[in-house]
Parts: C-alpha cells; structure tokens; sequence
C-alpha cells in the first residue's frame, strides 16, 4: 500500500492557523511548525491558538507541534508555508534539514524582499525544487470566514496537476469548495498584486471617496493585473475567474482585509511605521508594491501600471496620499 502524504504547516499566524483546521478536517495528523513556543504549549494545553483565530478549536491528538523548522521538514513529504514574505528567508536559514524530495506550497501572498521573487520563483531558483514540486494555495478566502466555516473557494496551482488534486482533496470539506490549476506563476503575481490594490482601495477609503470610485478603481485594478501578469507570463487565462477577480474582490473590499485596513490608515494620515505598528498583522502589499514597481520598471513604457505607481508613491516616496489620489482618479476609465 502507498504511504500516505504527511502534510506539514509552517507559520503561526491567522492563514496557517486557518490551513490546520482545513487540513484537519481530512488528515489523521498534520505538523504545524511556529516559532513561539509558548503558543505550541498553550495550544497543547488549550486546544486553540491564543493568538490568531482564537476561536478554532482543534483536536491536539491529530497536531504534531513543533518549534524546530528542522524537526517539522523532517517529519513531512509536503509543506505548506505561511510565513509572511518578508519573514520568510530568515525562517529558511534556519535549515539544515535539505528541501530536497520534498513537495512545497505556498501559501504566502508577497515578494521575497532578499531576492526579488515570488515564493515559487524563490523555492526553485535558490532551493532548487523542481517546478513540478512548487504549488500555490489562492482565494478567495479570508481565514476569519474559515474560523466561521463560512462558504469559501481555494485554488490550487501547480504545473503537475496530481500534486494540485492531492492538496486540493486534503483542503476541501461541506464549507471549503477548491480548484486545481495549472497557471502557478500567474495565480501567485495576481495573489501578489491583489495585495497592492486593496491598499489602494484602503488609501480611497480614507481618504473620503466613496462606493463609485471603489467600484471604477477595482475594474481599473483588474485590467492592470492582466496586463502585468501576461506581460510575466503570457499563456491563455482568464483573468475574471475567481483566482485572479475573486481574490482581488474579496481583499480589495472585505473588512477583514489587512492590506485594505492598512491603506485605510494610510489614507487617514497615518505615517507607515505608526500603521505597522498599530496593526498585530503584517500587511503583504507593503513589501509587494516595492518589489512590483522594480519589476515594472523593466518592462519601460509597454505596461502602464498607474495603480501600483500611485501605491508607491505614497509609501515609499512619502509622497502626498491626497495629491496622488487626484491624480491616479483623472487615470481611472
């Protein structure tokens, strides 16, 4: 008989605590791997994390809870990482256990800041996993609405599509619905940039403007992914199915978005630093913009990106939210 996939989680935070309570729902034992070890005892103690999605109750006998990176790589065949972007690397250099063999998903929706990358493109270029063993898990789909087990949608990218079905089966249950997908690179650039545009509809938000822009910015914003995105990687997709529209919809308008709470701060005159502060969650369009913007940079004038150049322009030129948003409106068609 085939040994069964032993699926491993690594990141302590809201989506990794949300992907153990999916995983859990269809697997005999699922490694979570976090750095804090006080949240591993209180959740052994307590059944649930005292920090993110408090609410979610698991059953402990199915959790093998680690604080060693090494000790959960170990352990299982696929991983699943939800450590934030800017975090990340400095989570891997804590490895001595080789990569090698091993199936990796991301689960993460930013730029490696080290390197410039998207996680895939990170795994495969410095860690040497194959491209057929990188994988991305999409939206939409907040983990506060998992906690609820409210109706929501993954998708699951990978260019062997057995892997995809395998995660797939292993997410979905009654309330998670999921769909396999080959277009790894474009769903991870759209999961990336939805970040950067739910910023923007935070700093609209903000600032005063209303429904109508929101609405004309988020058609604006979808058509500027497509642009960027088949400028990446051109193959044929549709960019209004969920992955990509979905994903961009839910993060740009729902109240449990990060990034929208983020710019919405913004927006209302708070510096960078005193949102970051003030926020108990990293907000990934924030090291995604810088990361967009160069890469756009190399495509000179043949994509026109006004939306992530205004996001920019706020956040890392300090330059007047006001005065951008004027001029990023006089854009919009």
């Amino acid at each position: 008989m085939k040994k069964a996939t032993r699926f491993a989680v690594l990141g302590g935070g809201s989506w990794a605590t949300a992907l153990v309570k999916m995983l859990c729902e269809n697997l005999p034992e699922v490694v979570w791997y976090m750095r804090s070890a006080e949240a591993i005892a209180y959740i052994g103690r307590e059944g649930h994390n005292p920090n993110y999605l408090s609410s979610v109750e698991f059953d402990t006998s199915k959790l093998r809870l680690t604080a060693d990176i090494n000790q959960a790589v170990a352990q299982a065949d696929l991983l699943i990482f939800a450590i934030p972007s800017a975090f990340l690397e400095s989570e891997l250099s804590k490895l001595d256990e080789s990569l090698q063999g091993k199936v990796v998903f991301s689960a993460i929706k930013g730029i490696v800041p080290e390197s410039g990358r998207i996680v895939g493109e990170h795994f495969h270029e410095k860690y040497g996993i194959p491209l057929r063993s990188i994988g991305v898990i999409t939206g939409p789909c907040h983990a506060e609405e998992v906690a609820l087990e409210r109706l929501s949608y993954l998708t699951i990218a990978c260019s062997d599509k057995g892997k995809a079905r395998l995660v797939a089966n292993a997410l979905s249950s009654a309330y998670i619905k999921t769909k396999v997908s080959s277009d790894i690179i474009g769903t991870e650039y759209a999961a990336m940039l939805k970040n950067i545009y739910a910023i923007a509809a935070g700093i609209a938000h903000g600032l005063g403007y209303g429904d109508n822009f929101q609405s004309v910015l988020m058609s604006n914003a979808i058509r500027e992914m497509k642009r960027y995105v088949k400028r990446l990687y051109n193959i044929d997709r549709n960019i209004n199915h969920s992955a990509y529209l979905g994903d961009l919809l839910v993060t740009g308008y729902s109240t449990f978005s990060r990034n929208r709470m983020f710019g919405n701060m913004i927006g209302k005159g708070y510096t960078v630093k005193s949102a970051m502060m003030e926020m108990s969650m990293v907000a990934e369009g924030y090291y995604a913009v810088k990361s967009a913007y160069r890469i756009k940079e190399g495509f000179k004038k043949e994509v026109k990106t006004p939306i992530i150049d205004a996001v920019y322009k706020v956040l890392y030129e300090q330059k007047n939210a006001k005065k951008i948003f004027v001029e990023l409106a006089d854009q919009m068609s």
